[in-house]
């Protein structure tokens, strides 16, 4: 478990991170989530010993970080640390070396690496032959290929399609199936919500939420629930002149999303609908990331 606890770091006149604290748990993927200035790359930085922080500590399985703990770290900076003119499979090699793994070793990671990353066929191109996205997952390829015990990745999906995502999804999921915890940041609230297991919200250097991410979505969906009916949903804005304890919170056509008191109400609210015809869709809602984070920052 690599736990932050309590940290604030301050440069000058402002504090970028202000009492810090969060967990990220052995195999699970935990979403790091917060606007540009937040602190999310402060806070990776403090984790690996670059930045010190003024108050907190970090510790990796209750202890403090030692220098010999964070080189079994795997992290990969915002800012790409590749070359570009040395080819792929060279200069993975040469990173996994680097961290104090025997060459031959290094040489069957780079090959399985690149071979799951779907980079086997461009192993002997310079860096940048490549494409941005391409540069992308042999970049990722270099921060696994001395076997971390933690990931730190800051920004691991900026610039990949939809396809590349999913790789690099499949291979960070085999990593958190070692029991490695996982700490990636992301601006895109979409990617986030589909792959993490635990999520932090970060805004102005304060932790505004933290938790399973699951657990976080039930928790503000509580009472929501969406209707779809064969024909126009607009009666559902006059539920509480019939008696029903449930209002509209979204409404477009022949759909409403609806907030429910308890499960009675929502119980009445379908009733309501079938006595005016086919129902077409009822249940729980449950509410986007990107609801989440306008919420709660």
């Amino acid at each position: 478990m690599l736990d932050i606890q309590h940290i604030s770091k301050t440069y000058g006149a402002r504090r970028v991170l202000d009492d810090v604290s969060f967990s990220v748990r052995p195999g699970r993927l935990t979403g790091f989530v917060g606007g540009n200035g937040a602190g999310k790359t402060t806070t990776m930085r403090g984790i690996l010993g670059i930045v010190q922080p003024d108050e907190g500590v970090v510790t990796l399985d209750g202890a403090p970080i030692s220098h010999t703990d964070r080189a079994r770290f795997g992290y990969m900076p915002e800012e790409r640390g590749l070359y570009p003119k040395m080819p792929v499979h060279e200069q993975v090699v040469y990173f996994a070396e680097l961290h104090g793994v025997d060459h031959a070793r290094a040489v069957r990671n780079a090959d399985e690496l690149l071979d799951e990353l779907g980079l086997a066929e461009r192993r002997d191109d310079k860096l940048e032959a490549l494409s941005l996205g391409n540069q992308q997952r042999a970049q990722i390829a270099a921060t696994l290929a001395h076997d971390p015990e933690v990931l730190l990745l800051d920004e691991p999906f900026s610039g990949l399609d939809p396809i590349a995502v999913d790789v690099v999804l499949r291979v960070l999921a085999r990593y958190a199936s070692r029991d490695v915890p996982v700490l990636f940041s992301s601006h895109q609230l979409d990617v986030v919500e589909r792959l993490s297991d635990d999520l932090v919200i970060i805004s102005g250097g304060v932790i505004k939420a933290s938790g399973a991410r699951a657990e976080m979505q039930e928790r503000h969906s509580a009472g929501l629930y969406r209707l779809k009916v064969a024909g126009d949903a607009g009666w559902t804005r006059d539920l509480a002149a019939q008696g029903v304890d449930a209002v509209v919170e979204e409404l477009a056509g022949d759909s409403a999303i609806l907030r429910a008191a308890d499960d009675d109400a929502a119980q009445q609210v379908l009733r309501a609908a079938l006595d005016r015809g086919p129902v077409l869709e009822f249940g729980r809602h449950l509410v986007k990331l990107s609801e989440i984070y306008r919420e709660v920052i």
